[in-house]
């Protein structure tokens, strides 16, 4: 017995992509014709258009352009903005599918029983969460050292526990999500970096002062972007400002990792 459920994404209160309108895009995208595209689902050649038809009507740009007439007879094409939503759904269903497989293995479905199930919908207090991939794995006698890569190019290192490894299904070229306290994020200078700790260089995107701490908000590339919590004696001995260059630091041990 196993856990399934579709995924359909509603518009204006209305089914808008559901599994088998995205199959049919797929196949408009091979094919280039609605005929073959509706023979591979399958579906009828009217129910495909009436889908198309739906799809474009509740999207707010044209999913599908049907060209008519020409030598060939004319064809059907996803348009850019088609193909940004298959990427998105794509998205959404690698999530989906990863939230069953968690959920199937919290529950005893034979005995009927859901276990620890508020684990699903914790929320992390920790400010710093960046997802990323795993691009190696080092099995110590305890612990596991992990190296993860954000989309920054950035590698962060983790030291985490055999067990956790395991509970989490954890392997190489998996997404995961780095986590780490602001106040486990040290400013530094960049002679101080002498281990395997995390140094990440970076420049300051905001300054949030209050009485006796700052928010520093330092940007490492593509989006990405590291949260640390220091006293204004750090900001004032650094000569902070938006734009300066800094390098943080965060132990590898304080890097969480979740899935």
């Amino acid at each position: 017995m196993e856990l399934t459920s579709s995924l359909t994404l509603e518009m204006l209160g209305q089914p808008f992509l559901l599994e088998k309108r995205i199959k049919l895009l797929y196949a408009i995208a091979e094919h280039g014709s609605i005929s073959k595209a509706a023979k591979a689902v399958p579906m009828s050649y009217k129910s495909a258009w009436e889908a198309v038809d739906a799809m474009n009507n509740l999207a707010s740009e044209p999913i599908v352009d049907r060209e008519t007439g020409g030598r060939n007879g004319g064809g059907t094409t996803i348009t850019a903005y088609g193909k940004r939503l298959l990427e998105t759904y794509g998205v959404l269903k690698e999530e989906h599918t990863r939230f069953l497989e968690r959920l199937s293995s919290l529950t005893q479905l034979e005995t009927g029983e859901l276990q620890t199930i508020g684990r699903l919908s914790m929320q992390i207090s920790a400010r710093n969460q960046i997802q990323g991939e795993i691009i190696s794995l080092r099995q110590g006698r305890v612990n596991v050292s992990l190296d993860i890569l954000l989309k920054s190019g950035v590698v962060v290192h983790s030291v985490i526990t055999k067990e956790a490894v395991e509970n989490l299904g954890l392997k190489v070229a998996q997404k995961v999500t780095a986590i780490f306290k602001s106040s486990s994020v040290m400013l530094i200078e960049k002679a101080e970096m002498l281990n395997r700790d995390n140094y990440l260089v970076g420049r300051v995107d905001h300054l949030i002062s209050g009485e006796d701490r700052a928010e520093v908000i330092v940007d490492i590339g593509l989006g990405d972007v590291v949260v640390a919590v220091v006293s204004l004696d750090v900001i004032k001995n650094f000569k902070l400002q938006i734009g300066s260059e800094v390098t943080v630091m965060i132990k590898a041990d304080d890097v969480m990792v979740g899935r």
